[in-house]
């Protein structure tokens, strides 16, 4: 496995290559999986570097997908089940029903649940939280747990690596054109991009349909998401020419 910079570089010239791939999932986090596979970095759910001190993302060229940045459950604990309970809604899907909660939160605006009438937003304060159309709720982030979590996976250090895209599903191909070190991160751009709506919040809570879990409330991980990477990696080094 490779743990610096340098043997990076030496196996994404490999990597660029061989031109087209073929994908190793079939969804948004294909690229990101296909990419770690080529490099030989297992997949993992750790808030902490991909792979020696350097976070490893990757986005499609001229995608308007939002990137991952990290993962962080609201405070305190157990308020995502409350969250569920109070604004969840059913959703149909391979037909079964499922009540979920699933939403795109941000400060600039109140997001509409489903059909439910009900609406929830980002406001920042003392704390991140989360408020409803009938005010705050007891859900949030203090920054300092925030600042934790991302310094610990990115210690200032990321390579990001873009590429262009062709097809669909699992028949979805990449050329992996270019990458880029960005070693000046710093968690207080994050919290400004929070404060102006470039970050967003993803609230993913599902419900499980069957097995011995069947009926309870199932979290897939709250993540905060960036809408434009160029506000964030401001001043990247390219590091494959």
């Amino acid at each position: 496995m490779i743990t610096t910079i340098e043997e990076f570089q030496v196996e994404f010239a490999k990597i660029k290559k061989l031109g087209w791939i073929k994908t190793s999932r079939s969804n948004d986090t294909g690229i990101g999986k296909t990419l770690e596979d080529l490099l030989g970095i297992e997949e993992n759910n750790k808030d902490e570097p991909d792979f020696g001190d350097y976070e490893l993302k990757s986005g499609r060229i001229g995608s308007p997908s939002m990137l991952t940045l990290f993962t962080r459950t609201p405070s305190p604990k157990g308020v995502n089940k409350h969250l569920w309970d109070e604004y969840g809604y059913i959703k149909e899907e391979s037909g079964k029903s499922a009540k979920v909660l699933h939403c795109s939160l941000s400060t600039t605006r109140f997001t509409p649940i489903s059909d439910t009438g009900r609406s929830l937003k980002i406001t920042c304060d003392d704390k991140i939280y989360i408020e409803s159309d009938e005010g705050l709720e007891d859900a949030y982030w203090e920054y300092k747990d925030l600042e934790k979590v991302f310094n610990k996976k990115f210690k200032n250090k990321l390579v990001y690596v873009k590429a262009y895209s062709r097809g669909y599903g699992l028949s979805e191909e990449f050329y992996f054109a270019e990458a880029y070190l960005i070693d000046n991160l710093d968690s207080s751009r994050v919290f400004e991009l929070i404060k102006t709506g470039d970050i967003m919040v993803d609230i993913r809570i599902g419900q499980y349909c069957s097995g011995v879990n069947k009926g309870k409330y199932h979290d897939h991980g709250t993540a905060f998401r960036l809408k434009n990477q160029d506000k964030l990696f401001q001043g990247e080094m390219r590091i494959d020419l």
